[in-house]
Formats: structure tokens, C-alpha cells, sequence
């Protein structure tokens, strides 16, 4: 199938073990995420990448992805259409040990061939699930501000501003805003009060 079509069946979300599961699906993962993913970035994307990632960079990145998933310190989606990967998306927990309660949203990318078909929130709507039950307590990401419609996204699903860096992100001589998103995932939304004496 040509890299700018993609069929007209409905989005399967898949998480890391889904794709583990399947061997054709798992053999041409890595693959194809960096064909997303450099393809996005040379386009412009805000992804944390000036010049497109190179496959082993990206295959590197996908296995240490695949790890913290493995170990409950990440979650990796991959969705597909007629079993072509069209986005993928993940979190990782926290390293430092007083910040381990919490994730981040690293990355989430979407083929924009299959752009408009509900792909980005059915990822991202996957991975807060899969955030909560893992016992994360407050999911955060950051966004590039110039990034509208992902923004929008991430309000839409109860996502909130908490931070700013004004021109912040350097992509060769132009900056933008670094925006600072945090979902609260605890049950009644309240930082956890510490117990008095």
C-alpha cells in the first residue's frame, strides 16, 4: 500500500504486548514508527527532534520504551489501520525517586495520512488508561506552542495548563513556547495531604 493511503477500516489500538503478540505486527514496528517519525519531523513536527531520528535511534528508543513498559514504568500504543501503523504513542514514569508516583507523555505521533480519523485520541485516551491503571498519579507532557490542535487535544481530554517557558524550544533561529500540561489521575483530583501529628 502507497506510504500516503491508508485503508478505510477502523483504528485498532494495540498496547506493546498486542504488538509483541503478533509476529508480523512486532517485526515491522520498529520500522515503521521511523518512517512516522522521521517523516513527521521532516515536515516540522514538534516531536523534541531538529533533524529527522535515524532508525537505530528510533529502534533504540522503542526497545528501552518497550522495557519500561515490561518493567510497569511505561506504557507504549501503536495504532493501525488494515494492520499498518498509523501513530503510536508513550509514557514513562518518573526516574527521580520523590517524582515516581507521576509519568510523563513523551511522545505521540500520528501518520498524517491518517490524519482526522480520531487516531491521536483514541492513543492518548489508551495510554491514560493505561496510566491509571498503573497507578500513576498525575500525568504531565509538554507541548511546543505553536502546536494547536494537540493542545486542543490534550484540554479536551482534561488536560491543564500549569506552565509556560516562553520561547523555550530552539529549532534553528526560531523559538517558541514550551507549554506544560498536567492530567491529575488521583481519585478526587487533590494533591495528597501529608499526615499530621
Amino acid at each position: 500500500m502507497p506510504s500516503d493511503t491508508v485503508g478505510t477500516a477502523a483504528p485498532v489500538v494495540l498496547d506493546a504486548a498486542g504488538v509483541d503478540a503478533d509476529p508480523e505486527l512486532a517485526a515491522g514496528f520498529a520500522e515503521s514508527a521511523w518512517r512516522i517519525l522521521a517523516g513527521l519531523v521532516r515536515s516540522g513536527a514538534a516531536l523534541g527532534w531538529v533533524e529527522p531520528p535515524s532508525r537505530a535511534e528510533v529502534a533504540e528508543l522503542l526497545a528501552a520504551v518497550g522495557g519500561a513498559a515490561r518493567a510497569g514504568d511505561g506504557a507504549l500504543r501503536a495504532a493501525y489501520v488494515d494492520r499498518r501503523l498509523v501513530g503510536l504513542g508513550y509514557w514513562l514514569r518518573y526516574a527521580r525517586p520523590t517524582h515516581r508516583p507521576h509519568a510523563d507523555l513523551e511522545k505521540l505521533a500520528v501518520d498524517p495520512a491518517a490524519g482526522g480519523r480520531g487516531i491521536g485520541r483514541g492513543l492518548t485516551a489508551a495510554l491514560i488508561a493505561d496510566a491509571r491503571a498503573a497507578g500513576v498519579e498525575v500525568l504531565t507532557l509538554d507541548a511546543r506552542g505553536d502546536n494547536a490542535g494537540a493542545l486542543h487535544l490534550y484540554r479536551s481530554l482534561g488536560f491543564t495548563e500549569y506552565g509556560r517557558l516562553p520561547r523555550f524550544v530552539a529549532v534553528g533561529e526560531r523559538r517558541y513556547d514550551k507549554v506544560l500540561v498536567m492530567l491529575d489521575l488521583r481519585a478526587d483530583g487533590a494533591p495528597t495531604a501529608p499526615a499530621g501529628p
